[in-house]
C-alpha cells in the first residue's frame, strides 16, 4: 500500500427493515453512506443486494484511500463464528421449510467481496459505537437498549462487550416482561420484545383500538392490520388519547424490565437507542417512574437513563466498523 494511501473500513447494520452501510476513516467519520432494504424473501437476493452497495461505496471512495475490511452488526450477530442464527425478523434468512436458520453472513460477504469480514449482534456494534464516539464515551459499565423493529441489547461490563461461551449473550429482548404474555417470533411468550419494540407498539395500539370500541382516534381511520408505530407517534403528536395510552404501557413495561437488568450488571447508564426512542417524550417518565419503582434501594435514583446522541444508525455503523480495525 502507498504509504500515503489512508486506510478505510465499511460498517453494516442489519436491521428488520433495512440495511445501512457506511464508509469510515481513522477519525471515526462516515464519509460515504448508503442504504438498501432488508425485506428480501431470497437470501441471494439480499447477498447481491448487499455486495452491490459494498462495491459502490468502495468505488465511490477510491480517492479518500483503501477499503480493508467490512464489519457487520446483525440480528443475532455471532462475533465467534461470523454466522447469524435463527434471526425471526430476517425473512431472507429462513429455510425452505419457512423457519429461521443459520447463515454464513461472514463467508458470504467475503467471498463476494473478497474482504476481510467481522460479525456481531447489532446491538453489540450500537453499544461500541456508543462507547466510543457517543454518550457512553469513558463509560466502562453500560447497557445499550436498541428499540427497532425488535428489541436488541448490548451489555458492557469493564469495558467489553459481553459476548459469553457462545457469542449470544445480551438477548435482554428475549427475557419474559409479561408471564405467558404475547406470542414472540422466537417460539416463547410474553418476551419484552412483543411490547416495547415498533412491533409492540402497533400490537399494543390494535388491542387498545378494540378493547375501546367507542372512543374516537385519528388512527381508527388505518386498518388495524396496517397500523405503524408512525402513526401511533403521529397521533400521539396530535394528543390522541390511545396513542398516548400506548406509549404509556410502553414504558411501564419497559422501565419494569429496565430495573431487572440493573439488577444483573449494576450499569452506570442505560442507553437508549434506535427507532422507538425519538419518541421518548411520550413514555420516558413512565419508564422512570416504572424503573425506579421495582429497583432495590441501593440502585434507587442511581441509575442514569440516556439516548443515543450519534444520528440515526450511526452508532451501529460505527460500531460495526470498529470490529474490522
Amino acid at each position: 500500500m502507498n504509504k500515503m494511501e489512508k486506510e478505510l473500513v465499511i460498517g453494516i447494520d442489519v436491521g428488520g427493515q433495512s440495511t445501512k452501510l457506511g464508509v469510515v476513516n481513522k477519525d471515526g467519520e462516515i464519509i460515504a453512506q448508503t442504504v438498501i432494504s432488508s425485506l428480501q424473501e431470497e437470501l441471494i437476493d439480499y447477498i447481491n443486494e448487499l455486495t452491490k452497495a459494498i462495491k459502490g461505496l468502495i468505488a465511490e471512495t477510491t480517492e479518500a484511500g483503501r477499503v480493508k475490511g467490512i464489519g457487520i452488526g446483525a440480528p443475532n450477530g455471532n462475533y465467534y463464528k461470523g454466522t447469524i442464527e435463527y434471526a425471526p425478523n430476517l425473512k431472507w434468512s429462513y429455510d425452505n421449510e419457512g423457519k429461521p436458520t443459520v447463515i454464513d453472513l461472514a463467508a458470504l460477504v467475503r467471498s463476494f467481496t473478497g474482504l476481510p469480514v467481522t460479525v456481531t449482534n447489532d446491538a453489540n456494534a450500537a453499544a461500541m459505537g456508543e462507547m466510543a464516539y457517543g454518550v457512553a464515551r469513558g463509560m466502562k459499565n453500560f447497557i445499550m437498549i436498541t428499540l427497532g423493529t425488535g428489541v436488541g441489547s448490548g451489555i458492557v461490563i469493564n469495558g467489553q462487550v459481553v459476548y459469553g461461551h457462545d457469542g449470544f449473550a445480551g438477548e435482554l429482548g428475549h427475557t419474559i416482561a409479561v408471564r405467558d404474555g404475547r406470542q414472540c417470533n422466537c417460539g416463547l411468550k410474553g418476551c419484552l420484545e412483543t411490547y416495547c419494540s415498533a412491533m409492540g407498539v402497533r400490537r399494543t395500539a390494535q388491542k387498545l383500538l378494540f378493547a375501546n370500541p367507542d372512543k374516537p382516534s385519528p388512527l381508527r381511520s388505518i386498518d388495524p392490520e396496517k397500523v405503524s408505530s408512525k402513526d401511533v407517534f403521529d397521533a400521539a403528536e396530535q394528543g390522541d388519547e390511545i396513542a398516548l395510552e400506548v406509549f404509556r404501557t410502553t414504558g411501564q413495561i419497559l422501565g419494569r424490565s429496565l430495573a431487572d437488568f440493573v439488577k444483573f450488571s449494576a450499569p452506570e447508564a442505560i442507553v437508549l437507542f434506535g427507532g422507538l426512542a425519538r419518541a421518548k417524550k411520550f413514555f420516558h417518565d413512565d419508564m422512570v417512574a416504572a424503573m425506579e419503582e421495582n429497583q432495590l434501594q441501593i440502585w434507587k435514583g442511581r441509575i442514569k437513563v440516556l439516548y443515543s446522541s450519534l444520528k440515526d444508525s450511526d452508532a451501529a455503523i460505527l460500531g460495526a466498523s470498529a470490529l474490522a480495525w
